[in-house]
């Protein structure tokens, strides 16, 4: 019976392989860390419970047509009008399906928490992530540095997102890593990603938000922890600080938005921005520093 289920797991992966064959690049199906990984699996699983209703329509269309063919001598039956079995068939089968997907949702919207941290003997690095017109601004708050549009990230260990947005709704996104979450003016979400192995990926903005919102997307790179030491060490040299007339600046509208590195940052500045859009209401400890007013 298991053996049973993989090969149907697999014929389905196969077919939907068939179906995106267009697209350029099938990150969703070539994950790199265990959330990407675990969403891939996910969709195939529903993909392979759609399959149930889809296959027998398709075949009983083409039975159907076959077997009443005009011609054939095919069993008449006028007065017929109810089937027990029919019945069953009917309401038994949806009412599984239903059931089924019912549970996958259940375990999955646990399992795939984007606010669950990984369980890693390594503690989360700790990113925090302002969506703007149209860049991402990258705050390292341990490491006192900042990036626009690179997220660097040590590969083998848990990162731990903070993401909101100073301009309007966005949502955040690496298709190899893990899903998609909201970046929200005022409001704080959080995203849990791994990568596997050092590598490149390629993050976006999936929510329009404007003129420059096609080309939204920024790097990620995952690196040896060796490689990240030395890339915050780069960082740290850096000749930008981000200062409030810095931010007020990286914060206006712009099309254009190389790579950039910060090598010190406002403390507090991510809390700022929130504070911008609530008033100061929101749940941190500290005195509350002064936002840098929008342009």
């Amino acid at each position: 019976m298991k053996q049973a289920v993989v090969t149907v797991r697999y014929a389905a992966l196969a077919v939907l392989a068939l179906l995106v064959a267009g697209c350029d690049r099938l990150v969703v199906l070539n994950p790199k860390g265990p959330i990407a990984d675990a969403e891939r699996g996910l969709m195939i699983d529903a993909f392979t419970v759609m399959m149930i209703v889809v296959v027998p329509v398709i075949l009983m269309a083409l039975w159907f047509a076959w077997r009443y063919r005009a011609g054939r001598n095919a069993r008449y039956e006028p007065t017929w009008d109810y089937s027990g079995k029919v019945d069953a068939v009917v309401w038994l089968v949806p009412a599984l399906i239903v059931i089924a997907v019912a549970v996958l949702l259940w375990r999955s919207t646990h399992k795939l928490d984007p606010y669950r941290e990984i369980a890693s003997s390594t503690p989360p690095l700790d990113v925090q992530v302002v969506a703007q017109d149209w860049k991402w601004l990258f705050i390292y708050p341990e490491q006192g540095v900042a990036s626009v549009n690179q997220l660097a990230i040590p590969a083998g260990r848990p990162i731990s997102l903070r993401i909101t947005s100073d301009t309007v709704m966005n949502s955040f996104y690496v298709p190899a890593l893990a899903g998609q979450i909201y970046a929200m003016a005022g409001m704080q979400t959080r995203l849990q990603i791994l990568a596997d192995k050092p590598g490149k990926f390629v993050g976006r903005n999936t929510q329009y938000s404007g003129g420059g919102f096609s080309d939204q997307f920024f790097e990620v790179v995952a690196m040896s922890q060796a490689d990240f030491d030395a890339w915050v060490a780069k960082a740290k040299q850096a000749p930008a600080r981000l200062d409030p007339p810095t931010y007020a600046k990286l914060a206006e509208k712009s099309r254009l938005n190389p790579i950039t590195l910060y090598s010190a940052v406002e403390p507090k500045l991510f809390d700022a921005i929130i504070d911008r859009y609530t008033g100061g209401h929101q749940a941190h400890g500290g005195q509350t520093p002064t936002a840098p007013a929008r342009r």
